[in-house]
């Protein structure tokens, strides 16, 4: 079963966020709650959590802005 990784709304008036860096590689083993990209929002960048632990699916590439929800990875 896979997880689902989006972009996550941080505060009420957030529509979109850049995604500013991965902090895993794609196929890397990834542990919940260990940081696994920054996001920038407001000119704040903020470490994201993995939700699960397993294998890493990059979908979404650093330095784009993708609105909240947006599916940027899968956790396999």
């Amino acid at each position: 079963m896979s997880v689902e990784v989006r972009i996550p709304q941080i505060g009420f008036s957030m529509t979109e966020g850049n995604l500013s860096e991965w902090l895993a590689v794609d196929g890397a083993q990834v542990e919940n709650g260990a940081p696994l990209y920054t996001l920038e929002i407001d000119k704040a960048v903020q470490e994201v959590p993995s939700p699960a632990a397993g294998t890493l699916k990059i979908y979404g590439q650093a330095g784009q802005v993708y609105p909240v929800g947006e599916l940027i990875a899968e956790i396999l």
